[in-house]
Protein backbone atom coordinates (compact mmCIF):
# COMPACT_ATOMS: atom_id res chain seq x y z
CA UNK A 1 0.00 0.00 0.00
CA UNK A 2 2.94 2.00 0.77
CA UNK A 3 4.05 1.74 -2.77
CA UNK A 4 0.97 1.96 -4.25
CA UNK A 5 0.42 5.58 -2.21
CA UNK A 6 3.89 6.69 -3.86
CA UNK A 7 2.65 6.00 -7.57
CA UNK A 8 -0.40 7.78 -6.70
CA UNK A 9 1.88 10.61 -5.13
CA UNK A 10 3.67 10.94 -8.42
CA UNK A 11 0.87 10.49 -11.01
CA UNK A 12 -0.98 13.47 -8.77
CA UNK A 13 2.14 15.84 -9.12
CA UNK A 14 3.45 15.38 -12.44
CA UNK A 15 0.90 14.42 -14.25
CA UNK A 16 -3.26 15.05 -15.37
CA UNK A 17 -3.72 11.33 -15.39
CA UNK A 18 -6.86 10.35 -12.68
CA UNK A 19 -5.75 8.92 -9.99
CA UNK A 20 -6.67 8.33 -6.24
CA UNK A 21 -6.32 11.37 -4.42
CA UNK A 22 -3.27 10.58 -1.18
CA UNK A 23 -2.03 12.87 1.58
CA UNK A 24 0.68 15.03 1.60
CA UNK A 25 2.83 13.10 3.88
CA UNK A 26 6.36 12.22 3.63
CA UNK A 27 5.73 8.54 4.07
CA UNK A 28 4.35 8.77 0.48
CA UNK A 29 6.63 10.79 -0.65
CA UNK A 30 9.49 8.83 -0.04
CA UNK A 31 9.69 6.76 -2.87
CA UNK A 32 7.31 8.94 -5.20
CA UNK A 33 10.19 9.61 -7.50
CA UNK A 34 10.84 6.03 -8.19
CA UNK A 35 7.51 6.15 -10.42
CA UNK A 36 7.87 9.45 -11.94
CA UNK A 37 9.51 7.94 -15.20
CA UNK A 38 5.85 6.03 -15.27
CA UNK A 39 4.57 8.87 -16.68
CA UNK A 40 7.13 8.82 -19.33
CA UNK A 41 6.18 5.48 -20.29
CA UNK A 42 2.58 6.65 -20.54
CA UNK A 43 3.51 9.30 -22.78
CA UNK A 44 5.54 6.90 -24.76
CA UNK A 45 2.55 4.92 -25.29
CA UNK A 46 0.45 7.59 -26.13
CA UNK A 47 2.74 8.49 -28.94
CA UNK A 48 2.86 5.16 -30.19
CA UNK A 49 -0.40 4.99 -30.50
CA UNK A 50 -0.21 8.07 -32.36
CA UNK A 51 2.09 7.01 -34.43
CA UNK A 52 -0.57 4.15 -35.67
CA UNK A 53 -3.47 6.14 -35.83
CA UNK A 54 -2.11 8.78 -38.14
CA UNK A 55 -0.52 5.66 -40.49
CA UNK A 56 -4.45 4.01 -40.10
CA UNK A 57 -5.85 7.30 -41.52
CA UNK A 58 -2.95 8.28 -43.50
CA UNK A 59 -2.46 11.63 -41.81
CA UNK A 60 0.80 13.87 -43.04
CA UNK A 61 3.90 14.93 -41.65
CA UNK A 62 2.59 18.33 -40.44
CA UNK A 63 -0.72 16.92 -38.18
CA UNK A 64 1.15 14.19 -36.87
CA UNK A 65 4.68 16.17 -35.92
CA UNK A 66 2.16 19.10 -34.28
CA UNK A 67 0.26 15.80 -32.68
CA UNK A 68 3.53 14.39 -31.20
CA UNK A 69 4.83 18.24 -29.93
CA UNK A 70 1.48 18.35 -27.81
CA UNK A 71 0.75 14.85 -26.35
CA UNK A 72 3.05 15.38 -23.68
CA UNK A 73 1.16 18.29 -22.83
CA UNK A 74 -2.41 16.34 -22.63
CA UNK A 75 -0.70 13.98 -20.56
CA UNK A 76 1.38 15.88 -17.77
CA UNK A 77 -0.31 18.58 -18.30
CA UNK A 78 2.17 21.36 -18.67
CA UNK A 79 4.10 21.24 -15.46
CA UNK A 80 7.25 20.92 -16.80
CA UNK A 81 6.95 23.50 -19.49
CA UNK A 82 5.51 26.18 -16.78
CA UNK A 83 8.79 25.86 -15.09
CA UNK A 84 10.79 26.15 -17.95
CA UNK A 85 9.37 29.11 -19.16
CA UNK A 86 10.32 30.20 -15.55
CA UNK A 87 13.25 29.59 -15.77
CA UNK A 88 13.89 31.17 -19.30
CA UNK A 89 12.85 34.57 -17.61
CA UNK A 90 15.28 34.27 -14.96
CA UNK A 91 17.48 33.24 -17.40
CA UNK A 92 16.99 36.78 -19.81
CA UNK A 93 17.04 38.87 -16.66
CA UNK A 94 21.01 38.38 -16.49
CA UNK A 95 20.60 39.27 -12.92
CA UNK A 96 22.28 38.01 -9.44
CA UNK A 97 21.68 34.20 -8.78
CA UNK A 98 19.15 35.35 -5.80
CA UNK A 99 17.35 37.80 -8.17
CA UNK A 100 17.11 34.80 -10.77
CA UNK A 101 15.24 32.79 -7.99
CA UNK A 102 13.18 35.34 -7.51
CA UNK A 103 12.14 35.99 -10.69
CA UNK A 104 11.52 32.01 -10.77
CA UNK A 105 8.95 32.35 -8.00
CA UNK A 106 7.06 35.26 -10.07
CA UNK A 107 3.50 33.44 -11.16
CA UNK A 108 3.38 35.75 -14.36
CA UNK A 109 5.08 35.39 -17.52
CA UNK A 110 7.22 37.70 -19.21
CA UNK A 111 8.06 38.18 -22.69
CA UNK A 112 11.12 35.70 -22.65
CA UNK A 113 9.08 33.09 -21.75
CA UNK A 114 6.18 33.28 -23.95
CA UNK A 115 9.19 34.01 -26.94
CA UNK A 116 10.86 30.54 -25.61
CA UNK A 117 8.44 28.79 -25.53
CA UNK A 118 7.03 29.15 -29.08
CA UNK A 119 10.59 28.76 -30.28
CA UNK A 120 10.17 25.43 -28.29
CA UNK A 121 6.82 23.66 -29.65
CA UNK A 122 8.24 24.86 -33.17
CA UNK A 123 11.22 23.33 -33.00
CA UNK A 124 10.14 20.52 -31.63
CA UNK A 125 7.10 19.89 -34.23
CA UNK A 126 9.71 20.48 -36.97
CA UNK A 127 12.28 17.66 -35.47
CA UNK A 128 8.92 15.15 -35.40
CA UNK A 129 8.07 15.74 -39.09
CA UNK A 130 11.29 14.69 -40.16
CA UNK A 131 11.22 11.43 -38.27
CA UNK A 132 10.93 8.32 -40.06
CA UNK A 133 7.43 7.04 -38.98
CA UNK A 134 8.43 3.61 -39.21
CA UNK A 135 8.49 1.21 -36.25
CA UNK A 136 11.79 0.56 -34.95
CA UNK A 137 12.29 4.45 -34.80
CA UNK A 138 9.03 5.14 -33.34
CA UNK A 139 10.15 2.92 -30.63
CA UNK A 140 12.91 4.14 -29.70
CA UNK A 141 11.71 7.34 -29.23
CA UNK A 142 9.32 6.59 -27.33
CA UNK A 143 11.59 5.97 -24.79
CA UNK A 144 13.05 10.10 -24.69
CA UNK A 145 9.74 10.78 -22.34
CA UNK A 146 10.96 7.89 -19.99
CA UNK A 147 14.53 8.90 -20.19
CA UNK A 148 14.14 12.69 -19.11
CA UNK A 149 12.21 11.96 -16.00
CA UNK A 150 15.13 9.04 -14.84
CA UNK A 151 17.81 11.77 -15.60
CA UNK A 152 15.33 14.53 -13.71
CA UNK A 153 14.60 11.68 -10.51
CA UNK A 154 18.64 11.43 -10.39
CA UNK A 155 19.36 15.01 -10.70
CA UNK A 156 16.72 15.87 -7.71
CA UNK A 157 18.52 13.21 -5.11
CA UNK A 158 21.69 13.77 -6.38
CA UNK A 159 22.32 17.29 -6.87
CA UNK A 160 22.48 20.29 -4.89
CA UNK A 161 19.04 22.19 -4.34
CA UNK A 162 19.11 25.75 -5.06
CA UNK A 163 16.65 26.90 -2.18
CA UNK A 164 16.04 24.96 1.20
CA UNK A 165 12.46 25.32 0.52
CA UNK A 166 9.90 24.53 -2.82
CA UNK A 167 8.42 21.62 -4.60
CA UNK A 168 11.72 20.15 -5.55
CA UNK A 169 13.64 20.40 -2.34
CA UNK A 170 10.62 19.06 -0.24
CA UNK A 171 10.61 15.86 -2.68
CA UNK A 172 14.55 15.79 -2.21
CA UNK A 173 14.14 15.84 1.99
CA UNK A 174 11.45 13.28 1.84
CA UNK A 175 12.90 10.55 -0.58
CA UNK A 176 14.24 8.13 0.44
CA UNK A 177 17.58 9.08 -1.80
CA UNK A 178 19.80 5.54 -2.32
CA UNK A 179 16.66 3.41 -2.84
CA UNK A 180 15.70 6.85 -5.42
CA UNK A 181 19.31 6.61 -6.67
CA UNK A 182 19.59 2.96 -7.65
CA UNK A 183 16.05 2.89 -9.15
CA UNK A 184 16.70 5.32 -11.45
CA UNK A 185 19.82 4.31 -12.75
CA UNK A 186 18.01 0.91 -13.53
CA UNK A 187 15.51 3.03 -15.29
CA UNK A 188 18.06 4.83 -17.31
CA UNK A 189 20.00 1.13 -18.17
CA UNK A 190 16.44 0.05 -19.37
CA UNK A 191 15.91 2.84 -21.62
CA UNK A 192 19.35 2.31 -23.17
CA UNK A 193 19.06 -0.60 -23.94
CA UNK A 194 15.19 -0.20 -25.51
CA UNK A 195 16.09 2.34 -26.83
CA UNK A 196 19.30 0.60 -28.77
CA UNK A 197 17.60 -2.53 -29.46
CA UNK A 198 14.78 -0.71 -31.04
CA UNK A 199 16.76 1.17 -33.17
CA UNK A 200 20.66 1.21 -33.39
CA UNK A 201 22.09 4.61 -34.96
CA UNK A 202 18.78 6.56 -33.39
CA UNK A 203 18.96 4.82 -29.76
CA UNK A 204 22.73 5.19 -29.44
CA UNK A 205 22.49 8.76 -30.60
CA UNK A 206 19.44 9.63 -27.98
CA UNK A 207 20.91 8.16 -25.29
CA UNK A 208 24.39 9.98 -25.54
CA UNK A 209 22.78 13.16 -26.14
CA UNK A 210 20.77 13.05 -22.71
CA UNK A 211 23.94 12.06 -20.57
CA UNK A 212 25.80 14.67 -22.42
CA UNK A 213 23.04 17.13 -21.59
CA UNK A 214 22.64 15.92 -17.86
CA UNK A 215 26.46 16.46 -17.13
CA UNK A 216 25.93 20.18 -18.43
CA UNK A 217 22.93 20.35 -16.22
CA UNK A 218 24.79 20.20 -13.39
CA UNK A 219 27.21 22.64 -14.21
CA UNK A 220 24.71 25.20 -15.55
CA UNK A 221 22.10 24.70 -12.95
CA UNK A 222 25.12 25.54 -10.06
CA UNK A 223 26.70 28.50 -11.65
CA UNK A 224 23.53 30.04 -12.61
CA UNK A 225 21.33 29.21 -9.71
CA UNK A 226 23.57 27.59 -7.07
CA UNK A 227 21.73 24.29 -7.74
CA UNK A 228 18.32 23.75 -8.86
CA UNK A 229 15.03 24.04 -8.12
CA UNK A 230 11.54 22.72 -9.41
CA UNK A 231 11.75 25.29 -12.19
CA UNK A 232 15.36 24.27 -13.49
CA UNK A 233 14.05 20.86 -13.28
CA UNK A 234 11.10 21.53 -15.26
CA UNK A 235 13.80 23.36 -18.17
CA UNK A 236 15.81 20.26 -17.86
CA UNK A 237 12.95 18.00 -19.11
CA UNK A 238 11.78 20.11 -21.52
CA UNK A 239 15.55 20.30 -23.35
CA UNK A 240 16.36 16.59 -22.70
CA UNK A 241 13.59 15.49 -24.93
CA UNK A 242 14.28 18.08 -27.67
CA UNK A 243 18.01 17.68 -27.53
CA UNK A 244 17.04 13.45 -27.78
CA UNK A 245 15.01 13.65 -30.74
CA UNK A 246 17.14 16.00 -32.41
CA UNK A 247 19.90 13.93 -31.67
CA UNK A 248 18.08 11.13 -33.09
CA UNK A 249 16.87 12.97 -36.12
CA UNK A 250 20.46 13.95 -37.25
CA UNK A 251 22.32 10.54 -36.52
CA UNK A 252 19.73 8.46 -38.95
CA UNK A 253 20.05 11.29 -41.70
CA UNK A 254 23.71 11.15 -41.38
CA UNK A 255 24.12 7.66 -41.67
CA UNK A 256 21.49 7.56 -44.49
CA UNK A 257 24.16 9.36 -46.12
CA UNK A 258 27.29 7.37 -45.09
Amino acid sequence: MKLLRSVCMAFLMYSHIPVPLVEWRDENMAYAMCFFPLVGVIEGAALLLWCWLCGVLGIGAFLFAAGAALLPVAVNGGIHMDGFCDCCDALASHQTKERKLEIMKDSGAGAFAVICCCAYFLLLAAFWSECARELSTMLALAVIPVLSRAFSGLAVVSFRSARTGGLLATFSKAAQTKSVRVVMVLWLCLCAAAAVCAQLVAGAALIVAGLAFFAFYRCFAYRQFGGITGDTAGWFLQLCELICLAAAVFAQKIAAIV
